[in-house]
């Protein structure tokens, strides 16, 4: 696993091989994040990585100075693998929890700046998801949410869509909260080449 920029970039760690996630490719990672940073600026924002997996999401918020990042992962190795990393990075800023992720989704009423969802693209319960997300008590005003999913999904009519990014077989579909004082912004769907 790659940590692509911020202050880890270029960091590198072994993935367990009986790991059972699915990591973002870096392909897929690098341009949503050019994308999250023309929207926002990360530095000294909260986010919230469910579906956490190898934790590489968390760690690019991490490495570029989001104030504080919340990961969820159910599977001990991946929770396991999470923590040595962010214990090795001496991330004091990290909050890690192992459990499900649909209970924390109905239970947490922490507000977050920015939530990311990965979920396993055969979950069951994946066409639920955003609406769950967009109706917790987890969003505020401005609060971003990106949901990654196979091209068998479109969420592009659920309230608060602004954007749907495709970088080869990956598809991350953007939503915000708007601000109270301002206007939505213009919805737009971006297709990329198929990473080889």
């Amino acid at each position: 696993m790659r940590i692509i920029s911020g202050k880890y970039g270029r960091r590198r760690f072994d993935v367990p091989t009986n790991i059972t996630a699915r990591p973002t490719t870096d392909m897929a990672r690098e341009n949503l994040f050019n994308v999250l940073g023309n929207i926002v600026d990360l530095e000294d924002k909260t986010a919230l990585d469910l579906f956490s997996g190898t934790g590489a999401v968390s760690f690019e918020f991490l490495s570029r100075e989001c104030a504080a990042v919340t990961s969820v992962e159910k599977a001990s190795t991946q929770y396991n693998f999470i923590r040595k990393v962010s214990s090795q990075l001496g991330c004091d800023n990290h909050t890690i929890i192992k459990g499900d992720v649909f209970r924390f989704i109905g239970t947490c009423r922490q507000k977050y700046d920015i939530i990311f969802a990965d979920p396993p693209y055969a979950l069951p319960q994946l066409p639920d998801l955003p609406r769950m997300i967009l109706e917790s008590q987890m969003v505020k005003p401005g609060t971003l949410i990106i949901v990654e999913h196979s091209r068998d999904n479109d969420f592009t009519q659920l309230p608060h869509f602004l954007q749907h990014r495709v970088y080869g077989k990956v598809n991350f579909t953007i939503f915000q909260i708007p601000e109270e004082t301002t206007e939505a912004p213009e919805a737009t769907t971006v297709e990329q080449p198929n990473e080889e």
